[in-house]
């Protein structure tokens, strides 16, 4: 009952985005933290699901750890590059739902189905060609290139099912459903757990109550790391398909009366909107692994505590993204209706929410970042480098919030090649350069501190932007 309620409250506040209603600032406010609030649990629960992933894994040791933590950026490259086709298509849907041009928005989804699966194949080629001397070009060691060759291959198998999953996911949320989505994201993360329970570990006795338990096992380590992610997509981005497609009250296909007929101009657009994104996660992405090219040279502790230390900070500015995602909602559906006010209205509260909330969860890090370390390795080593630049990082939260959240109020009003320059700029130019001097001198600490003093000059900049942005609107 509460929670067909919220949704129905969810419902009617969307509608007056699309029919011209004025909206008081407690009711935008309400709207942003309904969409919100499901969206960061869906995000917090996925970066969970690798939280524990890096956790089951890392109690095998460092060498199993640094085996994920050296090809686990090349794996979010083809995991970017897949979301960002996604929004082409996914802000060309918010646009014609604020329109209320629904039969266009489900023309649109169609399209984004057809060419994302096209594409999500020719990156599973290209994973599979490069898989076998990728952990070469990264600088691993001998001791742990065959069990990084292997997660990456069968990760990459995740990529179509990730463009379902990401692709229904997207048109819901743009929709005003972001409920559903998130919903299943947590039954992803828990699935995810189970299978790799029994998939990393092999067969053993286990004690519970008093009670000897025989546990069966695959016992795959580092690939049951990556077989049981592979299953906890599959099983999450098929059901998920089905709801967008036959289901959704403003998305389903068998509303439409017309033949689907094919429109190019809906790639195009796509396109325009999502070539900056890729580059951008292309070029970032490749920043990622010049950075793990940095650390790479510094041993297997600093990769599996640079690692861990990701993982870690992810739950803290995923909070971030889940607001981000409101924000491309709001704003994408406020461009479309050709609500000037509304639209530089939800740009700046979702800003300063995104800053406010990231800025406690800095706090948080900082104080408990030994705890979440410690959860992730046994090994006191990784433990000590990995608390200390969690507690250098921390500092930069706040920034990295403005940064997240008006890139996603950019992309809501189809704007992403001047942001994408931004982010690209600021990473090439400040973090990789600033990292390169000080790791031979600081280590990991040096490359950390580095990407504190980016994100942070990275914020600034685009509260600039945004605010620049607006005050032509």
């Amino acid at each position: 009952m509460h929670l067909s309620f919220r949704k129905s409250v969810t419902d009617r506040l969307l509608t007056k985005i699309r029919s011209g209603e004025m909206m008081s600032r407690n009711e935008k406010f309400n709207l942003i933290i309904q969409l919100s609030i499901p969206s960061i649990l869906a995000q917090v629960t996925t970066v969970l699901m690798f939280y524990i992933d890096a956790g089951m894994v890392g109690s095998l040791g460092a060498e199993p750890s640094a085996a994920i933590g050296l090809v686990e950026p090349a794996t979010w490259l083809i995991f970017s590059l897949v979301s960002a086709v996604t929004m082409g298509f996914s802000v060309q849907v918010a646009h014609f739902i604020g329109a209320n041009d629904f039969p266009k928005a489900r023309a649109v989804m169609r399209h984004g189905y057809v060419f994302g699966l096209c594409f999500s194949l020719l990156m599973l080629l290209i994973a599979f060609l490069i898989g076998p001397r990728l952990p070469i070009w990264l600088g691993g060691g001998a001791d742990i290139q065959h069990d990084a060759m292997v997660y990456f291959l069968i990760f990459s198998c995740i990529t179509p099912f990730h463009l379902i999953e990401y692709m229904s996911g997207a048109m819901l949320k743009v929709a005003g459903d972001m409920r559903r989505p998130s919903m299943m994201a947590i039954l992803m993360c828990v699935l995810d757990v189970i299978f790799n329970y029994f998939f990393i570990f092999p067969t053993r006795t286990i004690s519970l109550f008093g009670i000897e338990l025989t546990m069966p096992g695959l016992g795959a380590g580092v690939a049951g790391a990556a077989l049981g992610s592979l299953l906890a997509f599959v099983c999450v981005a098929l059901p998920l398909a089905y709801y967008a497609i036959f289901r959704s009250p403003i998305l389903a296909w068998k509303q439409d009366i017309e033949r689907f007929s094919w429109r190019w101009q809906y790639i195009w657009n796509a396109l325009k909107i999502s070539a900056p994104m890729g580059l951008q996660y292309l070029l970032m992405n490749g920043a990622q692994l010049v950075s793990t090219m940095i650390v790479a040279p510094l041993g297997n502790v600093a990769i599996a505590a640079h690692s861990f230390a990701i993982t870690a900070e992810s739950l803290c500015y995923m909070p971030g993204y889940g607001i981000s995602e409101a924000a491309t909602t709001l704003v994408g559906q406020s461009v479309g209706a050709d609500r000037r006010d509304l639209h530089r209205s939800f740009a700046w509260m979702t800003v300063f929410l995104g800053m406010i909330v990231m800025a406690f969860m800095g706090v948080v890090m900082y104080i408990f970042a030994p705890e979440m370390i410690g959860l992730l390795s046994p090994v006191t080593a990784i433990q000590d480098l990995g608390t200390s630049v969690l507690r250098i990082e921390a500092f930069a939260e706040p920034f990295f919030a403005a940064a997240i959240v008006a890139y996603s109020v950019c992309v809501g009003a189809g704007d992403t090649l001047k942001p994408s320059m931004i982010n690209l700029g600021s990473m090439w130019l400040i973090r990789l350069t600033l990292a390169y001097c000080l790791a031979s001198q600081y280590g990991l600490r040096g490359v950390w501190f580095a990407m504190a003093v980016e994100l942070s000059l990275r914020g600034m900049m685009f509260i600039f932007y945004l605010f620049k942005r607006l005050r032509k609107t």
